[in-house]
């Protein structure tokens, strides 16, 4: 799907649970200065008050009208009908709001409405990681191309997404790519969630370094300890980063084992990918145990860190070759290399969100 020459303006919401962030998108990009007002998260009646203030506020600066809203906004919730669920961060939310067709009423517009986790996907699947690397691939002359692609955001939790043959999966349920349901291996009555996530970066440094958890630093300067770039607990912030991506590498690995596609990582802690990305390949690239003895791939596939040059660049060649066609003179091209990838964000988290919600909703208004 293009959308970097499409005319049509959809209006877009970063749905926090502190502020409410309002834009409008053109062809992939921005076209007005967002609006940023308080979530009033509490307060049922004042919230959705907001949302239709700061959507009318962004309609006002637009010179050509919308042709549709299109927003991420958290969950449990289904998603094809609009209604919102029982939301934590936005408490006001309980018992099945009908957010999208009151919208729908307000502004005689069509409204879609999704995850972040969902969106973010789609965005990079649209405009991010995916053509990024089939674009790579085509440049090699390679045969092989991606058209699966599964995302994961990491940061206060574990967000999943799925997109299958450039169709986003939402699921029957509105619950496809809940990848922070999976179960934590460390601690079979947990999910995964609490070793992927900035409590577990945290709450592992504080006690591997022996302090207290007020006393703990963010998982922002424990990635500056664990590369050197700042004085601490190297040993604590090294195993902070060890078990996070063990765990990381399990859950993704247990994705594309059902999904067989490339996998591309955003949220605030994708920028630590130096310190924990090769652990999570390792893990990926580990093998089971056979009774008995011996051993077997975790995967069918190979991983490759598609942000380390040398494995990017193994990854892209292949093991392309010639072979003839039985009984002619005739030769094909044959890749047998089955290979995966992780790589972070080409574009951005929020922008790949945005890009997400935007592409979504023109194709929803296409069908």
């Amino acid at each position: 799907m293009r959308i970097e020459n499409d005319e049509r303006i959809v209006m877009t919401l970063d749905a926090g649970g502190t502020n409410f962030i309002f834009s409008a998108i053109q062809g992939g990009e921005e076209v007005v200065e967002p609006i940023r007002l308080p979530s009033n998260a509490t307060q049922l009646d004042l919230c959705l008050k907001t949302i239709v203030k700061g959507f009318k506020s962004i309609q006002k600066t637009l010179d050509t009208p919308p042709v549709a809203i299109s927003f991420a906004f958290p969950g449990p919730a289904n998603y094809p009908l609009g209604v919102i669920g029982d939301l934590p961060n936005l408490s006001a939310f309980r018992g099945g709001i009908a957010l999208g067709p009151m919208l729908e009423r307000e502004f005689k517009l069509p409204v879609y409405i999704n995850n972040d986790g969902n969106l973010f996907v789609y965005g990079e699947a649209i405009a991010g990681y995916l053509p990024f690397i089939n674009n790579l691939l085509e440049m090699n002359g390679t045969t092989k191309r991606y058209s699966n692609l599964v995302g994961f955001t990491l940061g206060t939790g574990f967000g999943g997404g799925i997109v299958l043959e450039g169709n986003l999966l939402i699921g029957d349920n509105s619950l496809g790519g809940e990848a922070w349901l999976l179960r934590n291996m460390d601690d079979l009555q947990t999910n995964v969630e609490e070793n992927i996530s900035i409590r577990a970066i945290k709450r592992v440094y504080a006690v591997a370094a022996g302090i207290k958890d007020d006393e703990t630093p963010s998982p922002k300067e424990i990635y500056e300890i664990a590369a050197g770039l700042q004085e601490g607990d190297k040993s604590a912030a090294n195993r902070s980063f060890e078990q996070f991506a063990l765990a990381l590498g399990e859950a993704i690995a247990t994705v594309v084992t059902l999904i067989d596609g490339l996998a591309v990582i955003g949220g605030g802690i994708s920028a630590a990918f130096p310190v924990f990305l090769p652990k999570t390949i390792e893990a990926m690239n580990s093998s089971f145990v056979k009774p008995g003895n011996g051993t077997f791939p975790r995967l069918a596939m190979k991983a490759f860190n598609l942000e380390d040059r040398n494995e990017l660049d193994q990854f892209i060649k292949g093991e392309t070759r010639e072979i003839y066609i039985p009984g002619t003179e005739e030769k094909l091209l044959y890749d047998p290399l089955a290979r995966t990838g992780v790589g972070i964000s080409r574009l951005g988290t929020s922008k790949s969100v945005a890009i997400g919600a935007y592409a979504f909703a023109l194709n929803k208004l296409n069908q």
